[in-house]
């Protein structure tokens, strides 16, 4: 556990500082842009909150799972009332506090898992069943997709619902009951998707790039371009052209853009194989867990990140069409770093409470019995 834990931090650690660099290279020929000196600052804060959640015990977050889920509700209405919740480009995801901005949904993403995994485990051999296993954490669940896809986030949504299925699925929902929503939805997606011209519009020119480049599909067409201008070692740190206006949103979701540009191939490889070492980690934090809520939460968190890096990074290599989600660790962005670096904290205290080192809870806590079946053996 202690390799699988050292690596972790290393891996983020290495991210973290990739990201700094490149948005400071971003922003190296936009007078005015002051989003560094934010990002450090949140990355500051964000470091602070993995810290002190490493340090405590993950199991508290049983207790404060229902108040989490109810604020993210709250949050999630607020947002989508004209005058509190921000409009941004035809969205409303975003609420204006002092100095900054806070997006809702990423808060919800985590309140979401966390409350997820406390029902799977208080269910236990009753997730098995149709009710307690697909009905009653479905309705849960789509309530809150069903916001985050009104801001319209349908990115978010996406992700989530993928999140939330793995994770019923490894609680021991049966996999027949999934399969007639998931058929059931595709055909809404269709129609909700056909009468969305944006989004549309996105599905189009993911599907001829080359079609579509003077148009809708520019960004992406530009996102090519400076992948494949950055060759093997690429055209060196600050030496991208496509950053000059070229990729409108080089310095968030397209960050990866800049990276293959600047540094080439070898650094954009290693940005995947850093995220592979995360998720392999993660995974193996989860199953080491010394009980079903720890399991669950690591396997929800490590999936959560590991799927928004898969996704962001084939939108900018045009394997995906675009969702504007942004890559962890790397892209501007407060909420989601803070919320980011919130998740690797949790799976450091998994780690530390594992069955490997379950003599540090039971010496805290009194408690010299296994906490629950994985404990045993």
């Amino acid at each position: 556990m202690k390799y699988a834990s050292t690596t972790l931090v290393f891996v983020v650690s290495a991210l973290l500082a990739l990201g700094l660099v490149m948005l400071y290279s971003a922003m190296m020929f936009h007078r005015g842009a002051s989003f560094w000196g934010s990002q450090l600052l949140w990355c500051l804060i964000g470091l602070a909150v993995c810290a002190i959640t490493a340090k405590l015990d993950y199991q508290i977050l049983k207790k404060i799972s229902l108040p989490m889920l109810i604020v993210a509700f709250v949050l999630l209405v607020a947002v989508l009332i004209p005058g509190i919740g921000m409009k941004i480009n035809g969205a409303r995801r975003w609420l204006q506090l002092p100095g900054t901005t806070f997006q809702p949904s990423e808060f919800a993403k985590i309140a979401l898992i966390i409350a997820l995994a406390h029902y799977c485990e208080k269910k236990g051999r009753k997730m098995h069943s149709f009710k307690y296993g697909l009905l009653l954490p479905g309705l849960g669940i789509g309530i809150f997709l069903g916001l985050i896809f009104l801001e319209p986030d349908w990115g978010s949504t996406a992700l989530m619902a993928a999140v939330c299925g793995l994770m019923l699925f490894l609680a021991g929902t049966k996999f027949r009951y999934m399969v007639l929503p998931v058929i059931t939805l595709i055909p809404v997606a269709g129609y909700l998707l056909s009468q969305n011209t944006v989004r549309l519009n996105r599905i189009m020119s993911w599907l001829d790039p080359e079609g579509t480049k003077q148009g809708v599909g520019y960004q992406a067409w530009q996102s090519l371009i400076a992948l494949g201008s950055g060759g093997t070692t690429g055209l060196g740190l600050g030496n991208g052209r496509q950053k000059l206006g070229f990729v409108p949103e080089h310095q968030t979701d397209f960050i990866f853009s800049v990276i293959g540009e600047e540094l080439g191939l070898i650094a954009t490889m290693a940005v995947v194989v850093a995220f592979a070492l995360f998720v392999i980690c993660g995974a193996f934090i989860a199953l080491k867990s010394s009980d079903v809520f720890g399991f669950l939460l690591g396997s929800g968190l490590t999936l959560l990140i590991g799927f928004q890096a898969f996704i962001n990074i084939g939108v900018v290599t045009s394997t995906l069409p675009n969702k504007g989600l942004p890559l962890p660790f790397i892209s501007r962005g407060g909420t989601n770093l803070v919320v980011m670096l919130f998740c690797v904290g949790v799976l450091l205290s998994i780690a530390r409470f594992s069955r490997s080192d379950e003599s540090v809870r039971s010496s805290k806590l009194g408690d010299s019995e296994g906490l629950s079946p994985f404990s045993a053996g």
